[in-house]
């Protein structure tokens, strides 16, 4: 904090839960009220206006009281960590209710509620709340104590209000600058995905179709007793693969090497069959695939494996794939539903060329995600810094 500036407590320049009889003083029972359920508080907003309302009689019992004004800010993980946070107004007859998880912030004449606003929004201040955090796993909550006794810095009025403007000004064209990143982001990977459909529907002269099951073979996946699972590498044991192992290598699990267990190279490819994960397109990894997967064998001789990799991720076939997933009760599929697919196939050195493009455009696709990535990262650690000079004096 900037050498003199009074720092003060929060609970000395807030009032914190303002107390729910100064909403019976306003209105009636049957008067309506802002009402604000946690999924509806934004991240990155600095001023919410609720969109639903409720007669003051239904939110008065169990709901968090707040008015026009005052500073709202989530105290349960992962709310408080991701930064659900604002400035409540233009509430209905001045009054909002909500989550009990909120605590609620309301200035003093010392304090500008935009100052409180941007003070809480710094990573440091979740950072440090997180550590002091308390409770059940999923159910974690920052302690009264740590949020009462928390330091804020108070220069005058003025000064807030000056800084305030700067910080407005600046967060203004950071976020229409993190839009049209993201926005260029999404673009790129649209391009892609646009071209590589046009690869299956665009498709030149010499090309054929076969049925599915004329040019690739299928193998379902096994499913051990979980009796048989370890979760230690050991001589013997393979990996066991599931879905969510392609994602991650948080859950790993392994079982006994057995005749019973199918078995999969980390070049296979494999589809999900089931759920939510129907459809999608898995390779990389090797060891025994459990039956949610299907490892398909490619002929090689009228199939180039990558050709085949990018048809199966294509919406042409993703479309049918789905079409025939939603007809069935568990979402989900067999090989004799996908056996009739027609392939469209042009010829081996066409199926090459078609992969050197589609690899080219990967690669630059790729490219430019990263720059995009790497630009939101600036953008943030901008705003990091915009936060620290402003509460250290250097605005």
């Amino acid at each position: 904090m900037k050498n003199g500036w009074p720092a003060r407590r929060l609970d000395e320049v807030c009032r914190i839960k303002p107390p729910k009889s100064e909403a019976r003083g306003k209105i009636s029972a049957n008067g309506l009220v802002s009402f604000l359920p946690m999924e509806d508080m934004g991240i990155d907003q600095e001023y919410v206006r609720p969109t639903q309302s409720k007669p003051l009689s239904s939110v008065m019992g169990s709901y968090t009281y707040f008015a026009d004004g005052d500073v709202l800010l989530a105290k349960i993980t992962p709310c408080f960590e991701n930064g659900k946070l604002g400035i409540a107004e233009k509430l209905t007859n001045g009054i909002g209710f909500g989550s009990s998880e909120y605590i609620v912030f309301r200035p003093d004449k010392t304090l500008s509620k935009e100052w409180l606003y941007y003070y809480l929004s710094r990573e440091t201040f979740r950072v440090e709340g997180a550590e002091r955090m308390s409770g059940a796993v999923g159910h974690k909550r920052v302690s009264k104590e740590f949020i009462e006794s928390y330091p804020i810095p108070v220069p005058p009025l003025p000064e807030q209000q000056r800084i305030v403007g700067i910080l407005d000004e600046a967060f203004e064209g950071l976020a229409t600058a993190k839009v049209n990143t993201e926005k260029n982001f999404r673009n790129a990977r649209t391009l892609f995905e646009s071209y590589l459909q046009s690869v299956f529907t665009q498709r030149g002269k010499g090309w054929v179709e076969r049925k599915l099951a004329d040019v690739c073979d299928f193998q379902g996946g096994s499913q051990p007793p979980k009796s048989k699972f370890s979760y230690q590498a050991q001589n013997g044991y393979v990996r066991f693969l599931q879905i969510r192992d392609f994602k991650s290598d948080k859950h790993i699990t392994f079982i006994p090497q057995s005749s019973k267990n199918r078995l999969c190279k980390s070049e296979d490819i494999l589809i999900a069959r089931y759920g939510a994960s129907v459809g999608q397109i898995l390779t990389g990894k090797a060891g025994s695939y459990n039956v949610a997967l299907i490892r398909t064998i490619p002929d090689s001789k009228v199939l180039d494996r990558t050709f085949f990799y990018l048809y199966l991720r294509s919406e042409v076939f993703q479309k049918r794939l789905m079409s025939v997933a939603d007809r069935s009760a568990q979402n989900g599929f067999s090989k004799d539903d996908i056996a009739p697919f027609p392939v469209p196939l042009p010829s081996r050195e066409e199926q090459e060329r078609i992969v050197a493009e589609v690899e080219a455009l990967s690669a630059k696709t790729q490219r430019l995600e990263s720059i995009y990535q790497r630009k939101l990262a600036s953008l943030d650690e901008l705003k990091k810094s915009l936060l620290h000079q402003a509460f250290t004096g250097q605005l």
